[in-house]
């Protein structure tokens, strides 16, 4: 597939010329003209992400929350300045905030905190954080950087900043605080959807290592977003690419171990919190019969008729709908020995 042409963009400030001469021209009132330029330039295809839309008169760009919540962030981010436990526990409770306005439900601001270098500043954050010792803020830093990575253009930016190698660095340090381990593994998965080259960089630094590292763990149960992440990386959803490199990462991880851990999840049955992720998973690692194999070989197959079995009594179709669609993929036609 050919590369996407660019969309059409604008300025901040081309927008709020525009909003002027709708007033000053035209005589409209401050809402009308607002409006009008959102409806005008959507129909004429710029895309208006990360422009703030404010009504002339009532308020003005520097009083979008997000801003100044960038700006009060800004100032703890100087190279210079060595953070003390309170000035940590500011910059935490600034990086909350920035999560809350940029979460699920509010696409618009995180694309106007990435318009605004919040990218750039967030990550910049978490390198300067990785080593003060409080995992509050560290996990602060990765959950609001999670809201800021939703499209591929702040993907590629973080992967510009060096995005990756902060993220293996705070794995390195080998935490067990559960909030930091989901928080590395969500900033892993989101920044990788999509992204051939993000999957490249994080398999490059053997984050297939650091995965081993917390199945190992005494919490592998309660890291429910390294299920994700193992997904994400080993799914061919780049359409810019013509050929994807993920068979060869999926091959990789079973080498080291993944699909046998994975296998392991599985035998704790319907008790496992990570059932039905460790399953997709586990279905996006066995790529070919050697893997199916020594999946069977690992009591794989019965671990999963069981959660069958288990499942219809319990009446739990996620799991069922699951397990069944892992064994169809071609586990089933492989016996254990």
């Amino acid at each position: 597939m050919g590369p996407v042409p660019p969309k059409k963009t604008i300025s901040q400030e081309a927008f709020d010329e525009v909003v002027r001469e709708n007033m000053e021209d035209l005589g409209m009132d401050p809402a009308e003209a607002l409006q009008d330029a959102i409806d005008t330039l959507t129909l004429q295809g710029v895309d208006l992400s990360g422009i703030i839309t404010c009504v002339p008169g009532e308020s003005s760009v520097k009083d979008n929350p997000v801003l100044q919540c960038l700006d009060g962030l800004k100032h703890f981010n100087s190279d210079s300045k060595v953070l003390r436990e309170r000035e940590l526990l500011e910059l935490a409770a600034l990086l909350d905030k920035l999560a809350d306005l940029c979460g699920d439900d509010n696409a618009g601001n995180a694309a106007i905190a990435a318009r605004y270098g919040g990218v750039e500043l967030v990550t910049s954050i978490c390198s300067k954080v990785s080593g003060c010792g409080n995992d509050k803020v560290i996990t602060s830093a990765l959950k609001a950087l999670v809201t800021l990575l939703g499209d591929l253009q702040s993907a590629e930016t973080f992967h510009k900043c060096g995005g990756p190698g902060i993220i293996i660095s705070i794995l390195r340090q080998d935490s067990q605080n559960l909030e930091l381990l989901n928080g590395c593994f969500s900033v892993i998965a989101v920044a990788a959807t999509g992204n051939e080259i993000l999957k490249e960089s994080f398999v490059n630094l053997k984050v297939g290592e650091l995965i081993m590292h917390v199945f190992k763990g005494p919490n592998k149960s309660n890291v429910t977003s390294v299920y994700d992440a193992i997904r994400i990386l080993l799914s061919s959803d780049d359409n810019r690419v013509a050929a994807s490199q993920v068979y060869g990462y999926a091959r990789n991880f079973a080498k080291i171990g993944i699909a046998e851990v994975l296998v392991d999840s599985l035998h704790e049955g319907l008790t496992s919190p990570g059932l039905v992720s460790a399953c997709v998973a586990l279905k996006a690692v066995a790529v070919n019969d050697e893997i199916c194999r020594s999946v069977a070989d690992r009591g794989g197959i019965d671990a999963l008729l069981r959660c069958i079995d288990d499942s219809g009594e319990q009446r739990n179709k996620i799991v069922a709908r699951t397990c069944c669609s892992l064994l169809s993929k071609g586990v089933i036609r492989i016996r254990a020995r």
